[in-house]
């Protein structure tokens, strides 16, 4: 792509190399449990998906690892979508106005706190949207998705020197 600078600015769209990303669904009556379950393993992070449902994602474990760390708890069911998702990550001090102009989410630190996340359409596509610092946020989306979410989030960051790259 002509346009845009591939060396990182204050505002900055990278894509994950090589994430886990797990499916997690609790069983009725499981919920809290998996829930503490879940916030309890180490260099990963839930996601909110829904009721009694999780996205479990991290850039540092593997999908097996994570799988492992959740085989014994009671009441959920994993199911790895490491190949199936893409998980990327924007930040920089004009992220709440980049993502205001195609997520229909209010991201406002008082609204949306910091762990906080939500699906939502992202783009006009499915995808789940987190908070992960003051001014940094991770999409997952189906990989099927993820070159047209990353194209409009580029044209709709080019104002501000949105620049993009990978990341490990």
């Amino acid at each position: 792509m002509t346009g845009f600078s591939t060396d990182r600015n204050a505002n900055h769209l990278a894509v994950a190399r090589r994430p886990a990303i797990l499916s997690v669904l609790a069983a009725a009556g499981q919920e809290t449990s998996v829930a503490e379950a879940l916030h309890a393993v180490e260099n990963a992070a839930p996601r909110f998906c829904g009721p009694s449902e999780w996205l479990l994602v991290s850039r540092t474990l593997s999908a097996e690892h994570l799988a492992d760390a959740l085989f014994d708890i009671r009441g959920a069911l994993v199911v790895d979508q490491s190949e199936g998702k893409v998980l990327l990550s924007i930040s920089g001090p004009a992220v709440r106005t980049v993502l205001a102009k195609c997520v229909a989410v209010d991201l406002h630190p008082e609204a949306f706190a910091m762990g906080q996340s939500a699906n939502a359409l992202i783009c006009h596509l499915p995808g789940n949207i987190a908070r992960t610092g003051d001014d940094e946020f991770e999409i997952v989306t189906p990989r099927s998705f993820a070159v047209s979410v990353f194209e409009e989030l580029l044209e709709m960051g080019r104002e501000h020197g949105l620049t993009r790259n990978f990341t490990e």
